[in-house]
């Protein structure tokens, strides 16, 4: 036998072997086909010599798959997740095991073709008709989207709508100074690149004067307040603007529909439905409108129309997704769905019913109001009275100190200034989690006594009294049993690619091999708040800036950023940084260099 090395006795075959089809024999068959008596004659042949270069790439030597997985979870165990209690629309949240093996992580699921051809994708839209169910529901408006990319983009998405649906007024679009700071951010850069202006307001000291096309509440907002946006909204009517919600799925378990408010557009994130963390996403936004502005809803729209034989069926009745087709009466050229998040988010529903989600919600409020009385009672100011599961805590000159403490005992608290600290509870926070917190605050308070007599603290006016979820497949699926059939019945009505494959590009997780999908459940990488402290993100940190450096290594550029988290998000970074280069040149504005 001859002698071999150490470095030749690796048993795993190489990586491309394994997950990209053609073997060596295969591809001289090919070769031969065509003409070419090897890969670079072919090369040669179809790329011009002025595009070619010859210099190797500077990059790492390829891993095995299972060198892969070590780096990768080395990677996650370098995260620190803690407990995030920090907020701002991104929650701590339990993923039902029964959903996150069979859809999560379900190549039956994950590696589907974007369900615009039905006949293939039933299953999927049964999903994603759940979804809209749950959102028109819960907001309390008749239309809702199969799904957006984040609630940053369903709110600049709403701006856009607003616009265009509403011919009567002009003028600036109010944003509530209490929205989420990544969607007063999102809002300003879609709208400065369509030339609308925004206007950030204290919305409890009511609208600024002057004319409006539109105004975005958020309800509950940043700080934890739940300002009853009824005023507001009749206000906003009266001059001829449409009025926007920006609403918690799980806080409208308990508080009332905005739409039962007057909202003519909701939109959110559906993340606290099941959906890890991630660092920030996927995570599946939302949107519903009330009647008269169907056709100007962004996104995918899932229907029921019937077969050849009169059977029911699921199908796209909007196919905006498409809407480079449409070009001048697009909705939207830049919105994306999230699909498999949204048919997490809906399976959460399905499995927790009304009941469960009222449930959840109701032990995040009572988790919520048992610490602020403690704090009161322990003499610290609690911000607003009414809230929903947000507290903001005032410590004069301790905020930093508090915040740190928090740390040290495994928890992330949000830092709004000097002088305050934000606390967001969720389906995660239990009693130790109030204990800890008393700690880092230096009070020593009884819980239980406390527990035993205060009331909740949510307004009494704004209370939910509309049903929801009403639907039979929301009481259908109790058990995990149940609930894992009704999954692998939807599933069976789909084409994916463990049935066979589609010849089709897509921005589907089709040709991720499981090596990759793998890291996705680890703590590390899902649990991560994306506001977490940088020095509790450093396995993140390395994995973007090694990919980062790997990419622009590839293309040439200088430097390439993965912070959109679409393509359409990236094409719309990419125009807008060509734009600020035309303008950093004095080119901007119509002038010339």
């Amino acid at each position: 036998m001859d002698s071999q090395h150490l470095s030749q006795l690796d048993g795993a075959l190489p990586f491309s072997e394994r997950h990209i089809g053609p073997r060596a024999a295969d591809v001289d068959s090919m070769l031969d086909r065509l003409g070419f008596g090897s890969l670079e004659e072919l090369m040669a042949a179809a790329v011009p010599g002025g595009i070619r270069t010859a210099d190797q790439l500077d990059l790492p030597a390829p891993l095995t798959e299972e060198a892969t997985a070590r780096e990768l979870r080395a990677l996650a165990a370098a995260n620190r997740p803690g407990e995030p209690m920090i907020g701002l629309g991104y929650h701590a949240t339990i993923t039902p095991p029964v959903v996150r093996r069979n859809v999560l992580e379900d190549p039956s699921w994950y590696t589907a073709y974007t369900p615009y051809q039905p006949e293939i994708s039933q299953g999927r839209l049964e999903a994603l008709l759940n979804f809209q169910t749950v959102v028109g529901d819960l907001t309390g408006l008749p239309t809702a989207n199969a799904s957006l990319l984040d609630e940053g983009t369903a709110a600049a998405e709403a701006m856009t709508l607003v616009r265009r649906g509403n011919r009567k007024a002009s003028g600036p679009f109010v944003v509530d100074a209490d929205a989420l700071p990544q969607t007063i951010d999102v809002v300003r850069t879609r709208a400065e690149a369509m030339g609308i202006e925004v206007v950030v307001a204290d919305l409890a000291s009511g609208l600024p004067d002057g004319e409006l096309c539109g105004v975005l509440v958020q309800y509950p907002g940043a700080s934890g307040r739940v300002l009853d946006p009824r005023a507001v909204i009749e206000e906003t009517h009266a001059r001829n603007g449409l009025a926007v919600v920006a609403a918690d799925l799980l806080a409208l378990t308990l508080l009332e529909a905005p739409g039962e408010l007057g909202a003519d557009v909701v939109v959110g994130s559906t993340q606290r439905f099941g959906v890890p963390l991630f660092y920030g996403g996927p995570h599946a936004g939302y949107m519903s409108v009330a009647a008269g502005l169907e056709r100007h809803l962004p996104g995918r729209l899932v229907g029921v129309s019937v077969d050849a034989e009169g059977r029911p069926a699921y199908r796209l009745a909007l196919q905006t997704r498409e809407q480079h087709i449409r070009r001048d009466k697009a909705t939207s050229n830049i919105c994306t769905a999230q699909v498999l998040l949204a048919v997490v988010a809906s399976m959460y529903a399905v499995y927790h019913g009304p009941e469960g989600l009222r449930a959840i919600a109701t032990r995040a409020h009572r988790y919520a109001a048992v610490l602020a009385q403690a704090l009161v009672k322990a003499g610290i100011e609690v911000e607003h009275e009414q809230f929903f599961d947000t507290l903001s805590v005032v410590v004069p000159g301790r905020a930093a100190e508090v915040v740190g403490a928090a740390h040290e005992l495994g928890l992330q608290l949000r830092m709004v200034d000097a002088d305050r600290v934000g606390i967001s509870t969720s389906e995660c926070t239990t009693r130790s989690t109030l204990v800890r917190l008393l700690e880092a605050f230096g009070a020593d308070i009884d819980l239980d006594a406390i527990d035993g007599t205060i009331e909740d603290a949510l307004p009494e006016g704004l209370r939910r009294r509309t049903s929801y979820l009403t639907h039979e497949v929301f009481s259908s699926h109790r058990s995990e049993t149940s609930m894992l059939r009704y999954l692998r019945r939807l599933s069976a009505r789909d084409y994916a690619l463990d049935r066979g494959m589609i010849p089709l590009g897509s921005c589907t997780m089709k040709l991720n091999a499981t090596t990759e999908m793998e890291p996705v459940s680890l703590p590390g990488f899902a649990d991560l708040h994306p506001f977490a402290p940088a020095d509790d993100a450093a396995g993140y940190q390395q994995l973007v800036s090694e990919l980062e450096g790997w990419l622009a290594e590839v293309t040439g550029y200088d430097r390439v950023s993965i912070q959109p988290n679409a393509g359409s998000q990236g094409e719309l970074a990419g125009l807008m940084a060509i734009r600020g280069y035309h303008r950093a040149n004095g080119q901007g504005s119509g002038t010339s260099a």
